[in-house]
């Protein structure tokens, strides 16, 4: 049964058919914002899948390129894998709806997003994000929603809902909010050092536009939605719950988990459980749960400790970040490098600089976004956690660690015109405990710093964790969380900033919802922690940006031509850019709008590359003195090469003040000497002289 369902949203009409497409999926809408177009489909498998301890949700946001009447690149010609975007789209999508599924549902769930058409006007990002909640809300499979999601923009000083992929591009702050009927599930942000008052505005004005696609969704729901289907819980049972508590009592279990070493806590739990796997040995069924058992009486025993004994398990106070280090310069000859430690997470943050032409071209459906400049890398291998597996490149969470801390770095970055360069960190990650991404975010600030990059102000990063009781009014947040905070508290709560105001966020829970009380403790607590990470940890190590980039960068020098002579420099077939590449060694990048870096790691070489291309770009004028070289010899005189394809001629009477029997008695083919015009004639022929008392002449 086809049905189509309208609504105006933020000016535009957002329509959704039920009904039309994939009628084999367990939900899907054909959703329709302006003339942007998805698809979202929702799939869950019959029965679920064996031998694993979580939901298996997997959320795919497609990128046709078609969709901008675009051709792929490449030999294939057609989409390959997800791009950045993509991943973070999926990523956004994922977790406001992965905690409203069923905690003991293991059946595999997939949210499909496929962009089929973009209207600039119309982000696909959040139609699809809309999509994937109509299509599960509608859908068979177990989910407690419905939930809805906005995206808010500021331009010029006022807040836009669901922005212009250009708004969204300039403006100063990309916010993506999820809410449920009742709280807020998901915040995601990008600011331009947004106050913490304005940001806490905006997130509950998306807040409220929520509400009004709730009420929208409801009603698809009630008239379209599908029974919810019943499935097979996997669920620890009771017994076993109880039995391990008889034979580990709440004390041993606390004084298991109480401890500020990750790898002590470990094997102390390692114990527990190969002691219980003795003591179950002949119940397979038991034995096959008790792993999650376990963690669930882990869980319940540090929230408990947190909740009412307001004890966390490395001893620190709620307020209390663990102990800071960093230091600038640990790694020889890179362009920058800093190393920022908190507790048991260690970050070795590299920055590398090079020409403009090296920045990172990009191939997706934002036609006003082809290249990026700053990219922020981060590496998260196995060792850092104790653990062993290959290397099989960066996953999604890497890939979303990464963009964090890129995009809180971004707002602080030089224009490319103060300084014309590609810049490139990476973090590698030595150690974790919790809160990489943040901790990136600091390696980073200082290794941009120690690298001579001239940022505004320095960003850091914290990250405030959560435990929730049985009422709204009952919480405690928790400053800086360690990993065993973020497994088994309700939110990972990312802040960073500088001074003055927020470059970003996100926000993770697990729970149905924040209160604005929770929400705006948390940005409160996350400013008091930066500012504290700055002025005890970070300025004492380096405190503003090196006067000069790293004698390891390359040097870049910009200069400004007219577009008209772009070709002149250029030459047949780049023959005069090759020649000047080879004579200088530099690199020469030329934008269409006449702007001209010249790049390399010697002084000298670059002003002599300068000066051959103003000499190139210069109309020759009676009384200029050039430097230039010998290329031909007549027996009247010798041809001096000025600029490429600039010749004027030394007569041989010009070649000094003496009479001079032989040209070659003063000068041969490839010595370099000084000129002066004195004369360029009728055919436009420039006419030369060596002659010291002409050379010394004021004009």
């Amino acid at each position: 049964m086809y049905k189509s369902f309208s609504m105006e949203l933020a000016g535009r009409t957002l329509t959704v058919d039920i009904g039309r497409v994939a009628k084999q999926a367990n939900g899907a809408a054909f959703m329709h914002y302006g003339d942007t177009v998805v698809l979202s489909t929702a799939t869950a498998s019959e029965k679920p899948r064996e031998g694993i301890d979580f939901f298996p949700l997997s959320v795919e946001y497609e990128e046709k390129l078609y969709a901008v009447g675009k051709i792929p690149g490449g030999f294939n010609k057609r989409e390959g894998k997800a791009s950045e975007n993509a991943i973070l789209t999926s990523r956004v999508i994922d977790r406001p709806m992965r905690p409203l599924f069923p905690k003991d549902y293991r059946n595999d769930v997939t949210l499909n997003n496929m962009v089929m058409s973009v209207d600039p006007a119309c982000r696909p990002e959040l139609t699809a994000m809309l999509g994937a909640a109509i299509a599960t809300c509608i859908s068979d499979i177990p989910f407690d929603g419905p939930c809805a999601m906005t995206q808010v923009g500021l331009v010029d000083g006022e807040f836009v809902i669901n922005p212009s992929q250009e708004q969204w591009k300039n403006g100063d702050l990309n916010l993506t909010v999820a809410s449920t009927k009742e709280k807020v599930i998901m915040i995601e942000a990008g600011a331009n050092e947004v106050p913490e008052a304005k940001m806490i505005e905006a997130i509950y004005l998306a807040h409220d536009v929520n509400q009004t696609l709730i009420a929208f969704i409801e009603k698809i729901v009630a008239e379209v939605g599908k029974p919810k289907h019943s499935y097979v819980s996997c669920a620890v049972p009771e017994e076993l719950t109880e039995e391990i508590r008889r034979l580990v009592p709440q004390e041993e279990m606390e004084a298991a988990v109480f401890t500020d070493d990750k790898q002590t806590r470990e094997e102390n739990i390692r114990v527990i459980t190969e002691r219980l796997e003795e003591a179950f040995a002949e119940n397979e069924e038991w034995l096959a749960m008790l792993g999650e058992a376990v963690y669930q009486y882990e869980k319940k025993t540090v929230r408990k400790m947190i909740l009412k004994d307001q004890k966390r398990p490395d001893g620190r106070q709620m307020t209390q970040i663990r102990p800071l280090a960093a230091e600038v310069d640990l790694i020889p000859r890179v362009h920058g490098s800093a190393m920022f430690t908190r507790g048991q997470t260690q970050i070795c943050n590299v920055c590398t600089l090079a020409p403009l032409s090296e920045q990172q071209r990009l191939d997706g459906l934002d036609e006003n976004e082809v290249s990026k400049r700053y990219m922020h890398h981060y590496n998260f291998p196995s060792y850092s956690v104790g653990e062993t597996k290959p290397s099989r490149g960066p996953g999604r969470r890497e890939i979303g660690h990464g963009a964090l801390a890129e995009r809180a770095l971004l707002p602080v970055l030089p224009s490319e015109a103060d300084f014309p360069y590609a810049i490139r960190t990476v973090s590698e990650t030595f150690e974790s405990n919790g809160s990489t991404s943040m901790a990136s975010t600091c390696a980073s600030c200082m290794s941009l710093m120690a690298a001579g990059v001239p940022i505004r102000k320095m960003v850091a990063g914290i990250s405030c964790g959560l435990v929730t009781g049985d009422t709204d009014d009952e919480f405690v947040l928790l400053t800086d969380i360690q990993g065993l905070e973020d497994f088994f508290g309700d939110m990972d709560f990312k802040v960073t900033g500088t001074t003055e105001g927020i470059t970003a966020i996100q926000m993770d829970i697990k729970i149905h919802g924040l209160t604005r009380p929770i929400v705006e403790g948390a940005i409160a607590r996350c400013r008091e922690a930066r500012l504290f990470i700055m002025d005890t940890c970070m300025k004492p190590v380096i405190s503003e940006p090196r006067p000069e980039v790293s004698p390891y960068a390359p040097k870049i020098e910009q200069i400004m031509i007219d577009p008209q002579k772009i070709g002149d420099v250029v030459g047949k077939q780049g023959k005069v850019i090759n020649k000047i590449i080879e004579e200088t060694g530099v690199k020469i990048d030329i934008e269409d709008d006449g702007s001209v870096s010249v790049c390399g790691t010697d002084k000298d070489m670059i002003a002599k590359a300068i000066s051959i291309i103003e000499a190139i770009v210069t109309d020759v004028e009676v009384g200029q003195v050039y430097t230039g070289k010998v290329v031909r010899i007549m027996n009247f005189g010798a041809f001096v090469e000025l600029a490429p394809n600039k010749d004027g001629m030394v007569h041989i009477s010009k070649l000094s003040d003496k009479r001079v029997g032989k040209v070659e008695d003063v000068v041969n083919i490839g010595d370099e000497v000084t000129v002066k015009v004195i004369e360029i004639d009728k055919m436009g022929r420039v006419n030369l002289s060596m002659k010291p008392a002409d050379l010394a002449k004021k004009d």
